[in-house]
């Protein structure tokens, strides 16, 4: 019999109900007894030395609590903003790692840059006191793009960081490579950007901290999509607070996008200014404040090489990027470009030698870290790219060039030679149902038709796979990571058969407490509404290491089903001694346990009543209660793909491009919810189609002053901008997790932006243009359009 609230249903989002009638709660809405207001004094230069800051006006102000500055930090020996996961030159060295004090010491690296805090009764005093600061900065010059501050001639950021190098680091096998290249009848070389973007979750960040001197403990509630990860980094090597008297909570969260994975300095100076100030204190992010110190995402300039033999067959992809990091290293900053993006170049292609280098920079901007898709869509973008214009070059069809060079579905499991082995796909499915849905034969009659109206038409394909359920831990300590990264799940059941989750996950817009239901309601036959959900709290939930990088299902639920189990063991002992009859007779089927070949049965319900009835249990073999924990640490990766197809109608006299349709079909692995992994699938594409056709983060080169810093100036996509999207899924399971989930929340980012450019660049082919860089705004593309009229007319 169907679970109607199990897997694989279309059931609406539990949580939905109190965020669209207005009952969430968020950071913002609290309000608590004594709460002060915080605000932090940010630097108006890219570059500069610290001289003085002269607090004295400030404290003078009306309901002024204190002003505290890096001089405070440094006077209670505070540990800086850690990074969770180092990387390595090529010759073994570890990065460099230069301090990163919570508020600035020495000198300010970014427009942003936390030089102050105030704390006031009001946030409109604190404010006030804020501008009221005289801060004495002697500036030095900055440099932002990553190529320039290689340069020997380019401003140092750090005096033991020589050139601004953070790492030079590589993977894959050179030699081959070389070999490859000087037997290859056709070279494609293609250079590209792939642009700064901001995240702008739909909240922005906020933290309230307390802390009780009778108990000595602190309290954090903060937008974060890993409590305890924040709670272990802050209090462990930070602020040295015993774990048992740090809680950290996270209730409910508009939107992270991986913008909030990140231990922010923001969060440490809040948590010891409420211990040294004896107030609890709130401090919310504004919206332009977001933009000069929410991490950013991207900033690649990439140089990449494609070997082909005649016929087409990739012999060999070589890639050399360097990587803006922005003025610190961050908490995962160092890994995107490196260990999450080269592994992916061989996307989902027999590509025999890959080897990339990778250089990332100190510059005098905003420090970049996890964003959504964070590094797969970077790797993806370069190689769909660069296929598409081999295609080209050498007058193939694009499709057909990737057929030729496709892994086929009885190779998997392949591995791949940068590290990757996918254990399951089949992406020429995927393609072959992508085309049909987009009807790719009939386009030439759709172009026809645009030519009329005066419009130029492009279709654009995409192939894509990423890495992701972050762990395993055993190959994430390999490549440099400082922690481990299983993930957690308890599940306790009630006397009454009602069901509470806690889970080491985060749900910020995903939809955990409804697919994490429906798996407990798959296994045990307990409708999902009566299924309660818990995580973002510390003192509530087992150790757990949060959300991101499209975990969530893959470890987290797997995490959960291992412990569903466990309460099923015990519920067969339960009902074996109930009804008098062996263990291994007793089955579980229609929400009762039964003794197999009979009649006798005790419901789930009943089973639970007596777990916590044990009048005549065997105490020395069967223990009362029903509750269960596991913790779930993968052998792999999950390598969720898929093939997407875009089409887009451009202006030629504005250069306006539109996009008009969008096909995705994905393989995620086992679906638990349709709904909720179309909705993935839709606002992971809008992102994409974000960066493709509009978002470009841009900073003055000179003065390192943001020039995008509001949504005037930096175009976020709006829903008439996004054209009907068709989603559909070609599955094969995950091989290695009991639920066979691969992960969706990432994947539209890390088809799109690709899938969208290769349209572009198609619809512009008459002009002879062979890549756009991204955004394709409508400036770039009118100037690309005259610019090639002159050569056409010519001819």
């Amino acid at each position: 019999m169907t679970n109607p609230t199990g897997i694989g249903a279309e059931l609406r989002r539990k949580e939905d109900k109190r965020f669209l009638t207005g009952r969430g709660s968020y950071v913002t809405d609290l309000k608590l007894p004594g709460m002060a207001h915080g605000v932090f004094l940010r630097s108006p230069h890219a570059h500069a030395k610290l001289v003085a800051i002269d607090t004295a006006a400030a404290m003078a102000m009306p309901g002024i609590i204190g002003v505290l500055t890096g001089a405070e930090v440094a006077e209670d020996g505070l540990g800086g903003v850690p990074c969770a996961w180092g990387i390595n030159f090529t010759d073994g060295t570890p990065m460099k790692e230069p301090a990163y004090p919570a508020l600035a010491q020495g000198k300010v690296r970014h427009v942003g840059d936390a030089v102050a805090f105030v704390v006031a009764e009001t946030a409109e005093q604190a404010r006030a006191a804020a501008e009221a600061v005289i801060v004495e900065y002697e500036e030095l010059p900055a440099v932002i793009n990553a190529e320039d501050a290689l340069k020997p001639d380019a401003p140092q950021l750090y005096d033991d960081v020589p050139g601004n190098l953070n790492c030079d680091w590589a993977l894959g096998d050179k030699a081959a490579v070389e070999a490859a290249f000087a037997r290859a009848a056709h070279i494609t070389r293609l250079e590209l950007t792939n642009n700064r973007l901001v995240g702008n979750p739909m909240e922005p960040r906020a933290a309230v901290a307390s802390y009780d001197f009778a108990s000595e403990k602190y309290t954090l509630f903060s937008t974060t999509q890993l409590p305890h990860i924040i709670k272990l980094l802050l209090g462990a090597f930070i602020l040295k607070i015993p774990q048992h008297r740090f809680r950290v909570v996270c209730p409910d969260m508009g939107g992270g996008f991986g913008v909030k994975q990140v231990c922010y300095a923001e969060e440490i100076i809040i948590t010891w200014a409420a211990k040294r100030l004896g107030r609890t204190i709130k401090w919310v992010c504004e919206r332009s404040e977001g933009f000069l110190s929410d991490r950013h995402g991207r900033d690649h300039i990439t140089k990449a090489e494609l070997a082909l033999a005649a016929d087409g067959t990739f012999l060999a992809l070589k890639v050399e990027t360097i990587a803006n990091i922005g003025g610190y290293v961050s908490t995962f900053g160092p890994n995107i470009p490196t260990n999450l993006y080269a592994p992916l170049l061989a996307g989902v292609y027999r590509t025999p030698a890959i080897w990339c280098s990778v250089k990332t920079a100190f510059t005098n901007s905003v420090p970049v870290d996890a964003y959504r898709g964070a590094g797969r869509p970077e790797a993806t973008f370069v190689l769909e790219r660069i296929v598409d214009v081999a295609a080209m070059e050498m007058g193939i069809d694009k499709v057909e060039i990737r057929r030729r060079n496709m892994i086929p579905p009885d190779a998997y499991p392949y591995q791949t030679p940068v590290l990757m082995n996918y254990d399951s796909g089949d992406v020429p499915g995927c393609l072959d149902k992508a085309l049909a849905l987009a009807d790719w034969d009939g386009f030439a009659a759709r172009k026809a038709e645009s030519a009329k109206q005066g419009k130029l038409r492009g279709i654009g394909l995409s192939t894509y796979i990423e890495a992701c359920g972050l762990a395993p831990s055993r190959i994430a300590a390999s490549l440099g990571v400082r922690g481990g990264l299983f993930e957690s799940a308890a599940v306790r059941v009630h006397p009454t058969g009602h069901v509470t989750i806690l889970i080491g996950t985060h749900n910020h817009g995903q939809g955990h407490e409804t697919t994490y239901a429906q798996i407990v309601s798959q296994k045990l036959g307990v409708p999902a509404d009566r299924i309660e959900v818990v995580c973002g709290d510390t003192d509530r939930v087992q150790f757990g290491l949060g959300t991101y990088g499209s975990r969530s299902l893959a470890v987290g639920g797997s995490a959960l089903s291992k412990a569903t189990d466990k309460i099923l063991t015990k519920c067969r002992k339960i009902a074996a001694h109930m009804l008098e009859a062996a263990e291994t007779d007793i089955v579980f089927e229609d929400g009762a346990f039964r003794v197999a070949g009979t009649d006798r049965a005790k419901s789930f319900e009943e089973i639970c009543g007596s777990a916590y009835t044990p009048v005549n249990f065997p105490l020395e073999t069967l223990e009362p209660g029903l509750e269960e924990q596991s913790f779930y640490d993968p052998p792999n990766f999950t390598f969720p793909a898929g093939a997407h197809v875009a089409e887009v109608e451009i202006d030629p006299d504005t250069g306006h491009v539109q996009l008009v349709s969008y096909v995705a079909v994905d393989d995620v692995g086992t679906v638990i919810n349709p709904m909720i992994v179309e909705g993935q699938l839709h606002g992971g594409i809008a992102q994409g189609m974000g960066q493709a056709l509009y978002e470009d983060c841009v900073y003055d080169g000179s003065s390192g002053q943001l020039l995008s810093g509001s949504f005037m100036d930096y175009a976020m996509p709006r829903a008439d901008h996004t054209p009907k999207v068709t989603v559909a899924s070609h599955i094969t399971k995950c091989t290695h997790n009991d639920l066979g989930v691969k992960g969706a929340g990432e994947v539209g980012t890390i088809g799109s932006p690709s899938t969208i450019i290769n349209a572009v660049v198609d619809a512009l082919a008459p002009y002879g243009v062979k890549h756009v860089e991204m955004p394709a705004s409508p400036p770039r593309i009118w100037h690309l359009i005259n610019g090639a009229r002159p050569a056409l007319a010519a001819e």
